[in-house]
């Protein structure tokens, strides 16, 4: 089909690239901010505007939150369609409670679960979610939208596409066709060392573009390989699902097995039994981890079998002093106090497995790494973005001599991506300081609207990238891109402005006192503007430069 490899991997890497190289976009632009996304919720929700706190006293605080904690309406209509029989309005018998937090989480995410009778397969709980303040343990507004961990974050591993799982397979999918496109891109430039110190910016467009390409994709390199391939080794599970095959039957006897292994009750006994302190079962295990020299705070608590004489308690350390994703376990017996399993070190495969989670999940403590993981995300964006230009620009000029609108459609898509995708993040926040708290009866709930609100934004970018796309029929650039950069530098001020009116956290406040998770959003938005009016001021000085072309009257069209 081609003359040599280098040719066909130059095909494999131009289509491959350009067909799912917009939901790569998606991922990386979105797994960058990611990495800050508690930050972000904290933007989003004032009322968690407050310093990180370590896991409160669980008998003081906590038991009194679970024992209220029932699952919302929603989740029980949900419920109606998956199971057999009729299904309780209200729940008596919790199966487990469990709460978590890390190191940048003021708040703290409670869940119990509650065993359903009848169930369908494997859907045999329900689980009733809230986020409380630690100091007090008084819950949050459930209607409030983790912007960061609950929508940003979800879309970059899910595009928030969750029915049948369609989102994960989607960007799955992106992540093996970007180890291919990877490693044809490196056969394709064969001098890799050189093209890591090349960048003409005053060379003609596509040769710059196509040296932004190259130095945006080697220097990040081995980032981007790593990062796709921990994505697909995270969710194996989904990729290669072991339930509702042959092997689900020796599935449930390994869990038993490891059951009957380490001594922790896998079944209910049947039998009421009265709780213990789980305070003094935390001491207990923050002993343990310090005469290992791992002294740290609780990041995650789970009780197992509520209520039952077979309850166990499991508390895991939160492990930010490492990179490595483990908890070091320790489990007691629920009713008693009684030292129940202390995990064992990890195997040789688990420990690979936690190293590589933990290292693309960065649940350590180091701003620093934390700061080249947004700069690494964001070289993606680069990469990909000025991979679709030179795609566009390479091709316009002969697409608009045979009258074909290839070009036109792919430069359209690549704005709504692009600087659209932008667009409609600044939406939402915008969208969560103007909002009300209560959206009043016949409306959807508040964090609705918010996903509904970037959604329809976005779509607005993409309805304005095709109209304005026809110069591009032309050989000419689709004025879009200028537009939309002006429409993103003045949302990030606008957004930075309604969050010092709607609460009084302005940027001289949050910086003379340190408090550097609101301070920096509004900073990154503010750097942002900035990045856009220089690139719209650039993207002015092309725009009437190139002549217009007519189509020919004949010959085939090429897309």
């Amino acid at each position: 089909m081609f003359q040599n490899l280098r040719l066909s991997m130059a095909w494999l890497h131009t289509w491959f690239g350009l067909v799912l190289g917009f939901v790569l976009m998606i991922v990386f632009f979105f797994g960058a901010l990611s990495v800050f996304d508690r930050e972000i919720d904290r933007w989003a929700i004032p009322s968690s505007r407050f310093e990180a706190q370590p896991m409160p006293s669980f008998d003081q605080v906590l038991k009194p939150v679970f024992e209220t904690m029932q699952p919302s309406a929603e989740r029980i209509d949900q419920l109606r369609n998956k199971v057999n029989g009729p299904v309780p309005t209200h729940f008596t018998t919790p199966s487990v409670w469990g709460a978590y937090t890390t190191h940048r989480d003021p708040v703290l995410g409670l869940f119990v679960g509650y065993e359903v009778p009848n169930a369908k397969e494997h859907d045999t709980r329900v689980f009733a979610l809230r986020t409380i303040d630690p100091r007090s343990g008084a819950s949050l507004p459930d209607d409030r939208l983790k912007i960061g961990s609950g929508f940003f974050y979800p879309m970059h591993y899910s595009l928030t596409f969750y029915w049948k799982d369609v989102g994960y397979w989607i960007v799955g999918l992106a992540a093996l066709i970007m180890l291919a496109a990877l490693v044809s891109g490196v056969i394709m430039h064969r001098k890799l060392f050189r093209e890591l110190f090349t960048f003409r910016p005053n060379k003609n467009k596509q040769r710059s573009l196509l040296d932004l390409h190259n130095l945006t994709g080697v220097v990040a390199l081995p980032f981007h390989f790593f990062f796709a391939f921990t994505g697909l080794v995270i969710f194996a599970g989904i990729y290669f699902p072991i339930t509702h095959t042959q092997l689900e039957p020796l599935h449930e006897l390994h869990e038993r097995l490891d059951a009957e292994e380490t001594g922790l009750p896998h079944d209910r006994a049947g039998v009421a039994a009265p709780m213990a302190s789980v305070d003094a079962m935390v001491v207990e295990a923050q002993r343990r981890w310090a005469e290992k020299g791992m002294a740290g705070e609780v990041g995650f608590l789970a009780m197992r079998h509520v209520g039952d004489a077979n309850g166990y308690v499991s508390i895991y350390r939160a492990g930010t002093d490492r990179i490595a994703l483990t908890g070091e376990g320790i489990h007691f017996k629920a009713s008693t106090g009684e030292l129940l399993r202390e995990d064992p070190p990890s195997s040789a495969v688990d420990s690979v497995n936690e190293f590589l989670t933990g290292l693309h999940l960065q649940h350590f403590r180091h701003w620093l790494l934390r700061w080249l993981y947004v700069l690494g995300g964001l070289m993606g964006c680069v990469c990909i973005a000025t991979g679709f230009l030179f795609f566009v620009e390479k091709r316009k000029r002969q697409h608009a001599k045979q009258g074909s609108q290839g070009a036109r459609v792919v430069d359209a898509l690549a704005v709504t991506t692009v600087t659209g995708m932008v667009v409609a993040t600044l939406g939402i926040l915008i969208a969560n300081r103007l909002l009300p708290d209560s959206m009043g009866a016949g409306w959807p709930e508040r964090q609705a609207m918010e996903r509904y609100i970037f959604w329809g934004v976005w779509a607005l970018a993409m309805v304005h990238a095709f109209w304005r796309s026809a110069p591009v029929a032309q050989g000419r650039l689709n004025p879009a891109w200028r537009e939309q950069c002006l429409a993103v530098a003045g949302l990030a001020v606008v957004a930075v402005l309604l969050n010092w009116t709607t609460t009084g956290d302005h940027l001289l406040r949050t910086l003379s006192a340190g408090y550097w998770p609101v301070a920096g959003v509004d900073l990154f938005m503010l750097a942002g503007a900035v990045v856009a009016l220089f690139a719209a001021r650039k993207l002015k000085q092309r725009t009437q430069r190139a002549p217009v072309l007519q189509p020919e009257s004949s010959g085939p069209a090429h897309a």
